[in-house]
């Protein structure tokens, strides 16, 4: 190394996790995420049905469910995504978002660790007459996930708690493991051109996924955003579209 060679980037460990946000905001969102899950476990029965952006989605209790600001996402999907894109949904969950991708782009993958939710995609995929263009496969971040990207959509979860259940798995990211892989496993997955579409909130440790983000070397707007409150505490949610800091103009 000369003198004149930036020093060589750490490499960022889901092991070596803290929460970014105050001790205050941390006790916050463990509060308002044992409602939610306390909530959740009792209202789960056997699942739901739903319409959402014209689409009819059955969504198993062990799956994520969609919620009121869903949209944010789904939206942002429809309006990104191109008929010539190769698409891949991380954590696809219920299939929304390949299901919305689909609707444009005829060369989508979907993936989720979550064997619930790969089945649950797969019959979601087929009753909105998109199967033949959606692959749904079970990978842990890019375990079975091969070649490049021009758009990938990631909706992770907030939380960096260790789940206690299946229920509780679709909604939590022990200490942001698989964040963490994702975002730096990324660039090798998009297109020189590709960007990614990302749904986060302040119900989450925000300024760690900012931080991977820039430690990775992507740019990150803004393109949607709502506020909530919850329990007295406003939360608020976004859509960021990330390209490569590197990328051509």
């Amino acid at each position: 190394m000369t003198e004149t060679d930036p020093p060589p980037k750490r490499p960022v460990n889901a092991a070596d996790y803290t929460p970014m946000v105050t001790e205050e905001h941390a006790k916050r969102i463990r509060q308002w995420h044992e409602n939610a899950y306390n909530t959740g476990k009792a209202e789960a029965g056997p699942g739901q049905t739903v319409t959402y952006l014209g689409r009819t989605l059955v969504i198993p209790p062990e799956v994520m469910p969609i919620t009121g600001v869903s949209y944010l996402l789904g939206e942002a999907v429809l309006a990104e995504v191109h008929e010539s894109d190769r698409v891949l949904d991380m954590g696809t969950g219920s299939g929304v978002n390949a299901i919305m991708a689909a609707s444009q782009a005829v060369d989508v993958l979907a993936v989720d660790i979550n064997p619930d939710a790969v089945e649950a995609a797969r019959r979601n995929a087929e009753r909105n007459g998109v199967a033949d263009r959606v692959e749904v496969r079970h990978s842990d971040v890019f375990s079975d996930v091969g070649g490049e990207f021009d758009l990938i959509v990631f909706d992770p979860p907030f939380r960096w708690f260790s789940p206690r259940d299946q229920f509780e798995a679709a909604i939590t990211d022990e200490n942001y493991r698989a964040m963490t892989e994702f975002f730096g496993a990324a660039k090798r997955h998009l297109t020189p051109t590709g960007r990614m579409l990302i749904f986060f909130g302040t119900s989450g440790d925000l300024d760690y996924l900012k931080h991977l983000a820039d430690q990775e070397g992507f740019r990150t707007e803004v393109i949607a955003q709502a506020s909530l409150e919850k329990d007295g505490w406003r939360v608020d949610y976004f859509t960021f579209r990330l390209t490569q800091a590197s990328q051509p103009t």
